[in-house]
């Protein structure tokens, strides 16, 4: 019995080993993804990177991770007309990550995910003395922001529609523009409140998908299917 009780001990001494050297290697990887993803997207923020399932090495050892996920807080993406706007969080899925024999690449069979941009940040890409706020959705749905404020001396108040265009491009454009007959008023005010903001570099398979707006800001979700994902 004595015999027995030791080896009992022993494989739950070898057990806890090895759950510790798989978080380990765990944490590794995840440590080194968020670094590879930060250096080659020129971040500032160091991006969250966790990946799921268990055992880790099992799943290194067959070349395919069950989901990784991926936050980043704090990006900030070109509006356009030298503008910028800032992305409040961006989170992504990838789901059944196959990884190459060379470790330099993988395949996600599904990929999810959302970015959030507050009125706040879309009211700084707009420019000084402009707000941007949540005014619902016009007569076919579309998510609408109303922006108001003060321009050329002149107050201006409109509302403007967000949608996606072609799978890449945020689009953000004025329904229409009160005093539109002022010599060069329209031009001024578009300048302001317009921005198309195609989104470069989103991996092979993946495109976006929707936009809603609601009282906290702006939402995009992303889909994908077998995404291609560069090592």
């Amino acid at each position: 019995m004595r015999a027995l009780r030791i080896t009992a001990i022993v494989f739950v001494v070898l057990g806890i080993l090895f759950v510790a050297a798989d978080r380990l290697a765990v944490y590794f990887a995840e440590s080194e993804a968020a670094d590879k993803i930060k250096t080659s997207q020129g971040l500032t923020n160091t991006p969250d990177v966790s990946i799921k399932g268990f055992p880790f090495l099992t799943q290194v050892a067959g070349k395919e991770l069950d989901e990784v996920e991926i936050g980043m807080d704090g990006l900030t993406t070109d509006a356009g007309g030298g503008r910028t706007v800032r992305v409040t969080k961006l989170n992504a899925s990838l789901h059944n990550v196959r990884i190459s024999s060379s470790f330099s690449s993988a395949t996600a069979d599904s990929a999810t995910g959302s970015a959030h941009i507050s009125y706040a940040d879309l009211s700084t890409a707009a420019g000084q003395g402009i707000t941007v706020g949540y005014a619902g959705k016009d007569e076919s749905g579309r998510g609408r922001v109303k922006i108001t404020g003060q321009l050329m001396g002149l107050s201006m108040s409109t509302y403007s529609t967000v949608t996606i265009v072609n799978g890449d491009t945020i689009r953000m454009r004025a329904e229409s523009v009160p005093g539109s007959k002022i010599p060069q008023w329209e031009e001024k005010v578009r300048q302001r409140t317009d921005i198309d903001r195609k989104i470069d570099g989103l991996p092979t398979g993946m495109r976006l998908d929707k936009v809603e707006t609601d009282e906290d800001g702006v939402d995009v979700s992303v889909v994908g299917n077998n995404v291609e994902l560069a090592g």
